[in-house]
């Protein structure tokens, strides 16, 4: 009877052995959209000026960075399986961060001198992250499970080191009085450049060594316990030179996509913000779909630790990083934030401090963390 069987392994090898290159068909769409700019971008840019070719440069450099994203998302997925919490996370949290730090640079580098866009992209991601991102987890985690428990000693941990940054970031310059404006001295930049990059090293310490058990649970620490010896080396390798891969277009083309972005705020005479607040839901989006099928898995402290530490991740590593990008090129900050936005900001914080309170969350706050996101985007327009 056994003969009268086709062997299973004539056909499945060979598209086994395919299925992991196979997944990988987007990144020449990535390769090709930044040969055609290196190429022929002298050409391409005075299309910017017209109605279509804006509207087909935008759409073009919005979708191939979105998707490209995308990858480099479901690479450090894959890294995260087999490094297992909270080192999955971490390469996670990190790689988006890395885009973004990236990102910021050359369009500073290049573009013109925009002294609100880092602060306006930092205020956007705590917004869209701890306001829409973990609204949407919280919320549609509830509607399916009722209550979701959580690692409380990770969160506040998350919490703990966020809201001092996030203050001593984007309030304290517009309560300072050395310098005028919603700028920092030297000194006061030395501070919280040193603050910053001080208190993301002692939390990676805390998070990967003796407390890692603060950021997973106790099925995912047997998880990991399990499965960590059979982890296979070489597809490890494999989604780390690919994540480094992807990431590297994504700089490029998003530094492009920053001078249709400026044209449209100028000609609209849109809010200078808006530019911030697109390049942080490019960077962000692809992250926050992760963290929501995560809640949706019922695994929120994932979630948790990918949008916590995505903030986290962007204020400890943005902030000491265009502090001495901006001092070495001699470029302004503006880190204060507006009065409207500082109350936003506050509450947004206070919200978060209330909501990892307990150990389970529930329908209530969802609805809370995307109201505050919605009146975010209303205030955008109508400060």
């Amino acid at each position: 009877m056994s003969a009268t069987q086709p062997p299973p392994s004539s056909s499945s090898a060979p598209s086994a052995r395919r299925s992991p290159w196979a997944q990988e068909w987007f990144l020449a769409v990535t390769l090709a959209t930044v040969l055609v700019f290196a190429l022929f971008d002298e050409a391409i840019s005075p299309l910017v000026q017209m109605p279509f070719g804006l509207i087909g440069i935008l759409s073009v450099l919005f979708f191939v960075v979105m998707g490209t994203a995308i990858g480099v998302v479901r690479h450090a997925e894959a890294i995260a399986e087999r490094l297992g919490e909270p080192f999955g996370t971490l390469v996670l949290t990190l790689s988006i961060t890395g885009i973004e730090v990236c990102s910021i640079t050359a369009v500073m580098l290049h573009g013109e001198n925009n002294p609100d866009l880092v602060r306006d992209t930092l205020f956007s991601v705590i917004m869209i992250v701890l306001g829409g991102m973990i609204g949407t987890a919280l919320l549609l985690g509830a509607l399916r499970y009722k209550e979701q428990e959580y690692n409380l000693q990770g969160a506040n941990a998350y919490i703990g080191v966020i809201v001092p940054l996030a203050v001593f970031t984007l309030i304290l310059p517009d309560v300072t009085t050395t310098t005028t404006g919603p700028t920092l001295s030297t000194m006061q930049k030395v501070m919280v450049g040193a603050m910053s990059a001080g208190l993301f090293v002692v939390f990676l310490a805390l998070q990967t060594g003796r407390h890692r058990a603060y950021f997973s649970t106790p099925e995912e620490n047997r998880e990991s316990g399990e499965h960590g010896a059979s982890d296979d080396q070489s597809s490890l390798l494999r989604h780390l030179l690919m994540l480094i891969v992807y990431i590297v277009p994504v700089v490029y083309l998003v530094e492009k996509l920053a001078t249709p972005i400026d044209y449209v705020i100028e000609t609209l005479h849109a809010p200078q913000a808006l530019g911030g607040v697109i390049m942080a839901i490019l960077v962000a989006t692809p992250e926050g779909v992760g963290g929501v099928k995560s809640a949706l898995s019922n695994r929120l402290q994932s979630s948790i630790n990918i949008f916590l530490g995505s903030v986290l991740a962007t204020i400890g590593l943005t902030v000491p990083v265009m502090l001495v990008v901006a001092s070495m090129l001699g470029l302004d900050l503006n880190l204060g934030l507006s009065p409207t936005q500082m109350v936003l900001l506050i509450t947004m914080l206070a919200a978060c401090i209330i909501t990892f309170s307990s150990r389970r969350t529930n329908l209530m706050q969802g609805a809370v963390h995307l109201l505050l996101f919605m009146a975010f985007i209303l205030l955008l327009f109508q400060s």
